[in-house]
């Protein structure tokens, strides 16, 4: 099976790193994205925005993790990653999450994995808009 790059939403990587299930589709794109166990890829803006989120004081006292762990956690991602610098794509219907679009935009072959329910009933990039357990099913 060929698998499609993935473009991994921040809320899937917060999630995945929050959730006390080792086994739920959140954790395994997280762990996946660590091991390198499927391709994903990232822009620099992307991998700021995971640790600006990461970082902010509310998430911290929920995943507990230290500056350490989370820089370490950053850098295997962005080790693991095909990074690419997209131009600007199409419109996304959430301002907030246009480089997501632009990343989409930069390729054909990428999915995005999001838990976003504005962007997974997006008509732009149908069919290119996943959750994390349609995406692990697709393995």
């Amino acid at each position: 099976m060929i698998r499609h790059p993935a473009v991994v939403d921040t809320n899937v990587v917060i999630a995945g790193l929050l959730t006390k299930s080792a086994d739920s589709p959140t954790a395994s794109m997280v762990n996946g994205m660590l091991s390198a166990s499927f391709p994903f890829v990232l822009s620099e803006t992307l991998l700021a925005e995971y640790a600006a989120v990461l970082f902010r004081p509310a998430i911290r006292k929920l995943h507990l993790l230290s500056e350490v762990e989370l820089e370490s956690i950053l850098l295997e991602i962005a080790r693991h990653a095909i990074v690419l610098d997209p131009s600007m794509g199409p419109k996304s219907p959430d301002r907030g999450d246009q480089l997501l679009w632009d990343l989409l935009g930069a390729r054909r072959d990428l999915v995005l994995v999001t838990g976003d329910k504005l962007l997974l009933r997006s008509v732009e990039f149908q069919g290119r808009v996943v959750t994390p357990r349609e995406f692990l099913a697709g393995e």
